[in-house]
């Protein structure tokens, strides 16, 4: 019997457990290890802040898909891993051999690079719900501070901002690369727009330290708060370090066409654990979503002992970006839009989405 072992349950992964479970192979035992039983779903968190939706429609069951496709599903941790002996390590103290390994264990943030070790991280972001709802149980905060200027933090700012009203004091620290880096011009010009004019403060510039009650940016400013969102960008996990598969430069899972490692071919991954040498893409959850299909069908078909078929991933993607209120952002190559209208199209996409991995969230919003 081959051993499939689904490290993480992040996008890609989603498409994995469902694929198994229209073709489930009776001499294959799966297990899917994650170190919590749902995955909460990041595109909608945003909303959720803001209160447009509830935490229940924001978050994916694991144990019913599991179930449903045939796959032990494991409440664990990777903490170290030797692709030579094929063997996963695990938080449990439990360790998992494998012939197939399928990663997608979603991003990790290293606070200790801003002398931060008090300041809770946006990743993971099931950590991060849980203490932002008993926050905001016990008294919401008055002024906010969100560190990083990439989608994650401007979609936070904005929702924070419309969550507290005009009472509190809202800002987002850039970064050197500045609001919406990755982004055209025109949408960071709509960006820039929809923080003034929504009164949350743009700091531009570099966080050079962060403690639990302020930020210091590099000019030696200090900015009070009690209430910190480190939004910033991302790192390898550390037990990839010694595991024996070849790293890109990011040190990430160094991945080629088909997603299989460089160096192992029985591995593959896909999400910000993975680096693809050939073509370097965003650390986004919209490439994720988009490798799942290709993940699944390269993982069953290394089962059956199929060829690998490359993935061709888009060189455009539709980015969504909500403002708080029901309204957001549309981007599409060097295109950008804006209004309701593109907010609520974001809103029958994201609740498709959670639709087809069995959570309800009801009615379209209008």
């Amino acid at each position: 019997m081959q051993r499939l072992v689904l490290l993480g349950g992040g996008h890609a992964q989603l498409a994995v457990v469902q694929a198994l479970a229209q073709h489930r192979r009776s001499p294959v035992e799966t297990v899917l290890v994650t170190p919590a039983p749902r995955q909460v779903y990041s595109g909608m968190l945003p909303g959720w802040l803001a209160g447009h939706y509830t935490e229940a429609q924001c978050v994916i069951a694991l144990a019913p898909l599991a179930t449903a496709a045939g796959v032990t599903l494991r409440q664990a941790t990777a903490v170290g891993l030797d692709a030579s002996a094929r063997m996963v390590q695990l938080d449990d103290g439990g360790v998992l051999g494998y012939d197939v390994l399928s990663v997608n264990t979603g991003p990790v943030q290293d606070p200790r690079s801003w002398g931060a070790a008090g300041v809770p991280t946006l990743r993971p972001v099931e950590d991060w719900l849980a203490r932002t709802t008993r926050r905001l149980a016990v008294a919401p905060p008055r002024r906010v501070v969100v560190v990083g200027g990439g989608a994650a933090g401007f979609e936070l700012a904005l929702a924070w901002r419309y969550r507290l009203g005009a009472v509190a004091e809202v800002a987002i620290v850039t970064g050197v690369s500045g609001l919406l880096a990755n982004y055209p011009g025109a949408v960071q010009r709509l960006g820039a727009r929809a923080l003034a004019e929504r009164g949350v403060r743009c700091i531009a510039g570099a966080a050079r330290e962060i403690v639990s009650d302020a930020v210091v940016t590099a000019d030696g400013r200090i900015w009070a708060a009690d209430e910190i969102v480190l939004a910033t960008g991302t790192v390898a996990p550390r037990w990839l370090q010694g595991s024996g598969l070849a790293l890109a430069p990011d040190g990430g899972l160094a991945t080629l066409p088909t997603l299989q490692s460089v160096s192992h071919p029985e591995v593959f991954a896909a999400g910000d654990v993975a680096s693809r040498l050939d073509q370097p893409l965003p650390k986004s959850g919209v490439y994720a979503v988009r490798a799942g299909a290709a993940l699944a069908a390269n993982v069953l078909g290394r089962l059956a002992g199929r060829a690998p078929v490359p993935w061709a991933a888009p060189v455009r993607t539709l980015n969504l970006l909500s403002l708080g209120e029901r309204s957001a952002i549309a981007a599409w190559g060097p295109l950008a839009v804006q209004g309701g209208w593109v907010w609520r199209w974001k809103d029958r996409i994201d609740r498709g989405f959670m639709a087809r991995h069995g959570t309800g969230s009801g009615p379209v919003a209008t």
